[in-house]
């Protein structure tokens, strides 16, 4: 199975494109339709649309939207969650960003659907 990622509207297209450039399956919500501003369970039926894992720091929605679908027998994507204190919006943090990426990716370990992980 191919690792895909979707990134949530905090994380930049530049982020996409980066790992893109290195050969992974990677969209940025910001390049889909609709884009930012899309409600948190929209973004979870177009990761699932798309068979994708979706990359938020937004858990604390998110943990409530995937208990509640998993509660009423609907389909979750799979949830990597990631902190801004970790990863902050600073060139350097990107490239440390873009590097956990890239080994989740390359080794596939990315959250399968309805479960979660959080990035170091």
């Amino acid at each position: 199975m191919i690792a895909r990622l979707l990134l949530d509207e905090m994380f930049s297209p530049a982020l996409a494109a980066e790992l893109q450039a290195r050969g992974y399956d990677v969209t940025a919500l910001a390049q889909c339709p609709g884009g930012p501003g899309t409600p948190d369970d929209a973004v979870l039926d177009l990761a699932i649309g798309q068979e994708r894992c979706l990359l938020t720091e937004n858990v604390r929605d998110f943990e409530i939207l995937r208990t509640q679908r998993l509660d009423q027998g609907r389909p979750c994507a799979g949830l990597l969650y990631s902190a801004a204190h970790r990863f902050p919006r600073t060139k350097p943090a990107m490239g440390r960003l873009v590097n956990a990426l890239e080994e989740r990716l390359s080794s596939g370990r990315l959250p399968r659907p309805g479960q979660i992980d959080r990035l170091p």
